[in-house]
């Protein structure tokens, strides 16, 4: 037998060191490494063994990339329009899928959904290491799913899913959840750092050889990021991130890396009592206004992956009984909103070095292009001077530390997609005012943000 050797492993981020030490060079950490122990490869054999154990054949043919097929892979569809989008047009054979999110996000509900409803025509292996079959059982039956067709296991060891694989030949692998799965030549507990590393290596190589579709669910960290090392993230092909609190009906499913479409790729669900139902007009729900139009709100259209999406953004601007005023910012980066203050304070004029100001995004979305500046200034302006801005006008545009109004990608699409929820104004970047107007808009294009100040 090969003689067992062991690798001292940072739980943190995972970084390997041949012995013992008290701190991880990497990332700065303290009594962070711990033993774990590595099955080598047998001497002689043609194959090679890994951490993981599972062997994979080394004799590849050399190909010139000229002579590479361009055909593109026929891809498998998740009967969700909004889960299609964000994995850039559908499932694709032989990929690794990891879907992270917040406890209760609803992640093994869109992954059972999806899962029963393309049992009816594809051969699935649902494996599940959280919940035993019972309990999925009454989950499908209370969202009314048909079950039929849908292979299940309950099984935690990554060498039986593996064995069991083998034998069932699945078109699509579910694993639930990638934090309980464990390998036996690991001696680390499952969830750790190794063991994750380890068992997802060795489901996406069963994926890439077999060409089958992996999903895997993934834990969070409180800060919001996927829990276990950050080569798990290197591995996968794809990673998605399911958001939305557990007050909200809402669900957002974004792409954070995508190696067969576009990454900030936005989907969106509703949670209801039969599960999981997309939303195909998404800037409907985050347009549901008051009546009566309130200083600080405007609306403003955003980027998401490649469609415009309308939100209203919300400011309210109050006097500060501190010494130091508070700066909240919901939905949006705080830093670039104190930016945005202080060129608001040098080339607009208006102090607020003195107010609390507190900013929110509608409906839990989370902007993460500069074309929200504009938007942002002008609703806090509105809340500054308490005056409400008209219902029918909608923002967009990119401000610089000079206060000049920069243009941002799609313009011509978000003016459109503005006046299809019927909006006759808009305040835009002079580079992205259209050559002709949509019909019963007005455009008003600007340069500077003096000019944005005095076009309200």
């Amino acid at each position: 037998m090969a003689k067992a050797k062991s690798a001292f492993v940072c739980t943190e981020c995972g970084a390997e060191y041949r012995k013992w030490q008290g701190q991880c060079t990497s990332c700065q950490e303290w009594n962070t490494l711990t033993e774990v122990k590595l099955a080598s490869a047998r001497p002689g054999s043609g194959t090679t063994t890994g951490r993981a154990g599972y062997a994979g054949d080394l004799s590849r043919d050399v190909v010139d990339l000229s002579n590479v097929d361009l055909s593109e892979v026929p891809r498998l569809s998740s009967t969700f329009a909004e889960f299609d989008r964000v994995l850039g047009g559908g499932l694709v054979p032989g990929s690794a899928v990891l879907l992270g999110g917040n406890p209760g996000a609803g992640k093994s509900t869109l992954l059972l959904q999806t899962a029963c409803k393309l049992a009816q025509q594809r051969r699935i292996l649902y494996v599940t290491g959280e919940e035993s079959l019972s309990q999925v059982a009454m989950r499908a039956h209370r969202l009314q799913l048909p079950t039929n067709g849908l292979k299940m296991l309950a099984e935690t060891s990554v060498e039986t899913i593996l064995a069991v694989a083998e034998r069932e030949k699945p078109e699509i692998l579910v694993i639930d959840s990638i934090q309980t799965m464990h390998l036996e030549d690991i001696s680390s507990a499952p969830g750790g750092v190794a063991q994750v590393r380890e068992s997802a290596a060795a489901l996406t190589r069963f994926a890439k050889q077999t060409n089958t579709v992996l999903l895997l669910v993934g834990h969070v960290t409180k800060d919001g990021t996927l829990a276990g090392p950050k080569v798990l993230e290197h591995m996968i092909d794809a990673s998605l991130l399911l958001e939305g609190g557990a007050d909200s009906r809402f669900r957002t499913l974004r792409g954070q890396k995508n190696r067969f479409g576009a990454v900030n790729e936005l989907g969106v669900f509703a949670m209801l009592e039969q599960g999981l139902k997309e939303v195909k007009n998404p800037s409907a729900i985050f347009l549901s206004r008051q009546e009566e139009q309130a200083p600080g709100s405007l609306v403003m259209v955003v980027w998401e992956g490649t469609r415009p999406i309308l939100v209203e953004v919300q400011a309210l601007v109050d006097e500060s009984a501190l010494g130091n005023p508070r700066r909240v910012a919901v939905g949006v980066d705080q830093n670039r909103l104190a930016m945005l203050l202080a060129v608001l304070n040098r080339h607009g004029g208006l102090f607020t070095g003195d107010q609390d100001v507190f900013l929110n995004v509608v409906g839990g979305v989370k902007v993460l292009e500069t074309s929200a500046d504009l938007a942002v200034l002008l609703a806090v302006v509105s809340s500054l001077q308490n005056r409400a801005l008209p219902k029918e006008l909608v923002v967009f545009g990119e401000v610089g530390l000079s206060g000049e109004i920069r243009p941002v990608p799609s313009g011509q699409e978000r003016i459109a997609e503005a006046a299809k929820h019927g909006f006759l104004r808009a305040i835009v970047p002079r580079a992205n005012a259209p050559k002709q107007a949509p019909k019963g808009m007005e455009v008003i294009p600007v340069d500077k943000l003096s000019d944005a100040l005095e076009a309200l």
